[in-house]
């Protein structure tokens, strides 16, 4: 008798421990994705200073393009040359739907080619004002372009508040809104050719910028996601290297964004609400 009680306290406290493990989950839930964009931008008052060779001037005004990749043979090339971005974040508490996150956007901010430029200010020590064509296809002196083609890259740490669509959410498919903020700083990659003078071509730290995000998720199985967002973004740079001299400017970006993603539970284990 004593051997049928003690198996029936076993059997019991098995049961009880099994059943206290399927009532717990991980408090937090970590994030990442990959995906491309697309940007449009402000006009942009770009302001040089060469003292070496007696220049202080601003092309006022200026139309700057991206140059997206993605849409010219993305397969046939590595996937960080397009303007891709990355997101890495952390809920700490999936309940309250915040988290913490890196926000980083490969993206290319150009001169728009054969645009004629405004340009005030002092060059060769005489004072200048006068309009141009902006040409990279001119010859000696007429030759002129101004990238930050290998990435105008917006860098931010974003605070994250998350919203679950629980009326359109199933087993199968979860809909979340992310509205997003945060600051961070610019390392752009600069390079330029003014009046003929090509600068060194380098990644350098550029400035600061911030932003405001919005993002429809869909996460499937709890686990793969599709994110969809659109984005606010003010830049500012300065120190920026050119022939004997550097470059400040700002400017607004409106970003749209598609990225590919994944999230698992992280954290301390806990109760799940009943």
């Amino acid at each position: 008798m004593k051997f049928v009680k003690y198996l029936t306290i076993l059997l019991i406290s098995i049961i009880s421990i099994k059943g206290a493990a399927q009532k717990t989950e991980r408090k937090g839930e970590f994030y990442f994705s990959w995906g491309y964009n697309k940007e449009y931008y402000t006009q942009t008052n770009v302001s040089i200073s060469q003292p070496a060779l007696n220049n202080n001037f601003t092309f006022k005004n200026t139309q700057l393009v991206d140059h997206p990749g993605w849409d010219e043979a993305l397969l046939t090339k590595a996937i960080s040359i397009p303007q891709y971005n990355y997101r890495i974040g952390y809920f700490l508490d999936k309940d309250k739907g915040i988290a913490i996150e890196i926000n980083f956007d490969h993206t290319k901010a150009l001169f728009k080619d054969n645009q004629t430029v405004h340009m005030v200010g002092t060059y060769n020590g005489r004072p200048v004002d006068s309009s141009f064509v902006f040409s990279k296809t001119g010859t000696g002196t007429s030759q002129n372009y101004y990238y930050l083609n290998n990435g105008a890259n917006f860098l931010l740490f974003n605070i994250v508040k998350r919203k679950k669509f629980e009326n359109i959410s199933n087993s199968f498919i979860d809909i979340d809104g992310l509205a997003k903020v945060g600051i961070g700083p610019l390392i752009p990659h600069v390079e330029n050719c003014l009046f003929g003078q090509k600068n060194n071509q380098l990644f350098q730290f550029g400035g600061w910028n911030t932003g405001v995000e919005y993002a429809l998720r869909s996460t499937f199985k709890k686990s793969l996601y599709l994110e969809f967002a659109g984005k606010l973004d003010y830049a500012y740079y300065y120190n920026l290297d050119v022939y004997q001299g550097k470059a400040k400017q700002g400017f607004g970006t409106l970003e749209f964004i598609l990225n590919l993603g994944y999230t698992l539970p992280m954290g301390p284990k806990r109760e799940i609400k009943k």
